[in-house]
């Protein structure tokens, strides 16, 4: 579906429902493989980096690790294959994160055999807290939903160009969303978090995920660059529904 000058051929998403594409199906994979792993790794645990600014350390979430890779993929999702398809990955990912949770709470309720001295220790890692997972859900939800609209609205407006203004600037809308549903619904008032504490980390989560992104352009580019070559098309959302309640493509 190349253009007679060998680029990507520019069409309206809308026109694709129902097509193939080469690697469409390994980036859904990798999307859901990264929100799986902040979710089962990183949530929960608080570390600390040192600021010479501040000339002090400085909380963080762990989590920082893993998901703001997920709005790369995100960003290359909608800008490669359009909103709707981004959409359906959401999706997916919403689906795996909440399966995941259910499977956590069986595993963890099932009695441990006498002679297995480890279910302390397993709870501890596995064990999930249900103000945690709702609020992991939610902010994900919200927050890669608002990062694919920006993105793919500001691509519309930009004709295309300047990528690097939409990948950031989608980020900063989407991580910022995630950062201030998911760290008061989930840490304030909770032991061992205080006011403070939520407020620092809710910051620091958002503006390294941000700087994250900055970061991964060159690697963004590189991406989106090769994808389009292959598949041949460079997406724009023309006529597209953005409603996030459809996984329709």
């Amino acid at each position: 579906m190349n253009s007679g000058d060998g680029k990507p051929a520019q069409v309206a998403a809308n026109t694709l429902r129902g097509g193939q594409f080469r690697y469409y199906d390994f980036m859904m994979a990798a999307f859901v493989a990264i929100i799986l792993l902040s979710n089962v790794l990183g949530a929960g645990k608080v570390s600390q980096v040192w600021l010479p600014i501040y000339n002090d350390y400085w909380p963080f979430g762990a989590g920082i690790l893993f998901f703001p890779v997920s709005y790369v993929i995100g960003d290359v999702l909608t800008e490669v294959y359009g909103y709707a398809r981004a959409r359906r990955v959401i999706w997916a990912g919403t689906g795996a994160v909440l399966f995941m949770a259910f499977m956590s709470w069986v595993v963890v309720a099932l009695p441990p055999a006498p002679s297995w001295g480890n279910q302390a220790a397993y709870e501890t890692i596995f064990g999930q807290v249900p103000r945690i997972v709702l609020a992991s859900v939610c902010a994900f939800w919200a927050g890669e939903f608002v990062n694919s609209y920006v993105l793919a609205r500001m691509k519309l407006w930009t004709g295309g160009k300047m990528l690097w203004t939409r990948t950031i600037g989608s980020t900063i809308a989407g991580e910022g969303i995630d950062s201030l549903i998911f760290y008061p619904l989930a840490f304030l008032g909770a032991e061992g978090w205080t006011t403070t504490l939520v407020i620092q980390v809710l910051f620091t989560q958002w503006a390294l995920k941000v700087a994250w992104e900055v970061i991964l352009t060159p690697v963004t580019y590189l991406v989106v660059g090769f994808l389009k070559r292959r598949e041949g098309v460079d997406v724009f959302d023309e006529g597209t529904d953005f409603t996030p309640f459809a996984t329709r493509v």
